[in-house]
């Protein structure tokens, strides 16, 4: 069959801060896609706020270089898909490699492989992707190389790869400083024999395949993701898989439930760099951007009008975390961070507080992410939404929240599935890597979240790493709880195991909160008297509404406290003596954090300026008796 010689695909993946985008950054400016006057960030493929904020990779992207040989050749564009490590974020990974021919596994020098580095790898075993394998980070201290690269051969037998998947190249790198090699360099030294990444274009080059294609085929084009434009208007990325694709031709337009349709490509786009450029014409294996489709998803074919033949859809593995979110339904609604709105009713006009376009929002999420699904609820301002863990829910959330968004989110809760009539949980494979002397301590998180050890292994370090199997309610609110215990040196991540049957009641946060029982604005007078019951969440003036969680109670059980009281002035004492008073500085916390220290029948008030949480029935008598009927059935 024909081959595409000038062109390759290839994605890079790897698990969460093991250099994927520096790597990228270093191929970029190597390969002369930028001039010389350009001023460059580093992470330049992190190009959302949040992305730049948090340190990782949110959404798949592309890029392209124009590599020139060193023996004089033509040069070779080669397409670089750069993905989440994230296993919230798989649908991005799945779409990713849909898009490629091969991928290179990035595995750091001293951390070696760990949960998200297995579901990147095991995703492109399952579709036959060729595999190469870049050691990063070479030049850590703590860098053991050779264990790093016999746990990855222990990975790929793990994941029942085949003869030919096993017998992969090996490149040693140190991202940063843009240096790659085929040698093995010594731990914590930056290979010697090479000064640039020449050794990695190489091995991309001779080990990831030509597109080939057939030159009878007919047309067929896969849409693998979908960007926005101001002026264009919805743009739709995809690979050329058979045939050719040209500016201003109709193409039939292949939906998911089936139905064909003619359409006009208005616009043709092929990308350089990081900038997407006007083209003519695409050809087999080509990845490029179309316009002129308002409606068009993931998933979907184009095709030759005269002949249509629709690709497999982009199937994702199913959610296994939910929370609801609604509009905001409390009494600081539209009132800005304090609550003191000069002017309530000008505050609400800039703010997204309505039941439609909260739901308008989460239609137009659902377009670009495959990987989330939203369902009704009884109430007509809420709304079930399902992800594959916390963090993805916690990021979509978080951009609603900086586009003007008021909500009220809930608890976050498990998807559970009814397997031979038994009630069936997901659950998720924790590694945790500690010190000797948080073992105990981890040990025991572990046991109250019914967490079970499958293996144990000491490095000789003075660090052991330990995995878990765990239901994924266990881990709603261990993350901060394992700092704590970790003193911060703990580093855990998980990845979805499946299905088990229902693991019981787990009891994660035995304390209970402070609740405010009336509104007005926080007091120091109070904070001193209340701060020794319990952990506070908030400054002095903060305004505060009955209802609402101030801090954490000493003990299991709830308190309705008064933090607005006020000292009593006399001939004796002046105004000014409350400012005298110690107070303990409040604990803040984030958005994720208020997430994990919810219980049931508490939610999370979601604004531009403030998070807060909440009761979920903020009259303190209705309250009384909502529990009274909960216990007496």
């Amino acid at each position: 069959m024909p081959t595409r010689h000038d062109i390759r695909n290839v994605a890079i993946v790897a698990h969460v801060d093991h250099g994927k985008t520096t790597i990228v950054d270093a191929m970029l400016k190597q390969a002369g896609a930028f001039a010389a006057h350009q001023q460059l960030d580093d992470r330049m493929m992190d190009s959302n706020d949040l992305e730049r904020e948090k340190g990782i990779t949110i959404l798949a992207k592309n890029t392209a270089v124009k590599y020139h040989p060193k023996d004089g050749g033509a040069p070779i564009t080669i397409n670089i898909i750069d993905t989440p490590g994230h296993a919230d974020f798989g649908g991005e990974v799945e779409r990713g490699l849909s898009m490629v021919d091969a991928v290179v596994l990035l595995v750091d020098a001293s951390e070696g492989p760990l949960p998200q580095t297995r579901f990147v790898l095991r995703k492109a075993l399952q579709q036959r992707k060729p595999v190469i394998l870049c050691i990063n980070k070479t030049d850590r201290p703590d860098s053991r190389i050779d264990e790093v690269v016999n746990e990855t051969y222990d990975l790929f037998l793990d994941l029942d790869a085949d003869e030919d998947q096993i017998e992969f190249p090996i490149v040693y790198a140190c991202g940063r400083d843009g240096i790659a090699s085929l040698t093995k360099p010594e731990n914590g030294t930056v290979p010697a024999d090479s000064d640039s990444l020449e050794p990695f274009f190489s091995a991309i080059l001779e080990h990831v395949p030509a597109p080939v294609y057939d030159e009878e085929a007919p047309l067929q084009a896969h849409v693998t993701n979908l960007d926005a434009d101001n002026f264009l208007g919805r743009i739709a990325l995809l690979r050329v898989e058979q045939g050719e694709l040209r500016k201003g031709q109709t193409v039939a337009w292949i939906k998911r439930d089936g139905t064909i349709s003619n359409v006009r490509i208005t616009e043709l786009m092929m990308t350089e760099a990081l900038t997407r450029k006007p083209a003519e014409v695409a050809g087999p294996g080509d990845i490029c951007a179309v316009a002129g489709i308002p409606d068009i998803m993931i998933g979907e074919t184009l095709a030759d009008p005269e002949n249509p033949i629709a690709l497999p859809l982009i199937t994702v593995d199913q959610p296994a975390i939910s929370m609801t979110i609604g509009t905001n339904t409390s009494p600081l609604v539209g009132r800005g961070g304090t609550g003191k709105g000069a002017d309530a009713k000008s505050a609400v006009k800039q703010r997204k507080v309505t039941a439609r376009q909260v739901k308008d929002r989460l239609d137009r999420e659902l377009i670009g992410n495959v990987s989330l699904r939203v369902l009704d609820t009884e109430r007509p301002d809420a709304w079930e939404v399902q992800g594959r863990g916390e963090l993805a829910l916690a990021i979509l959330v978080e951009q609603m929240r900086r586009e003007g968004f008021e909500l009220t989110i809930g608890k976050p809760q498990v998807v559970t599935k009814l397997v031979d009539g038994k009630v069936h949980e997901p659950v998720e494979r924790l590694t945790v890597d500690v010190p000797e002397e948080h073992m105990g301590a981890v040990t025991q998180l572990m046991g109250v979240r019914k967490g079970r050890m499958d293996n144990m292994s000491n490095h000789g370090s003075g660090w052991v790493r330990m995995e878990f199997v765990v239901p994924s309610r266990g881990l709603i609110g261990f993350r901060t709880e394992f700092l704590t215990n970790t003193r911060g040196t703990g580093i855990a991540h998980s990845i979805h195991e499946g299905h088990e049957p229902w693991f019981g009641t787990l009891t994660t946060r035995n304390n209970g909160s402070l609740v405010a029982d009336r509104a007005g604005a926080v007091t120091a007078f109070a904070m001193t008297n209340l701060q020794e019951r319990g952990v506070l969440f908030t400054d002095p003036g903060t305004e505060v509404y009955e209802g609402m969680i101030v801090g954490e109670n000493s003990r299991s059980d709830d308190m309705d406290v008064n933090i607005t009281k006020e000292k009593k002035l006399t001939n004796m004492r002046s105004a000014s003596a409350d400012s005298f008073e110690a107070i303990v500085p409040p604990r803040k916390l984030s958005l994720e954090q208020s997430l994990e220290f919810c219980r049931d029948d508490e939610c999370v008030e979601v604004t531009p300026e403030a998070v807060r949480i909440r009761k979920v029935i903020l009259d303190q008598n209705a309250r009384g008796r909502a529990s009274s009927r909960a216990k007496n059935g």
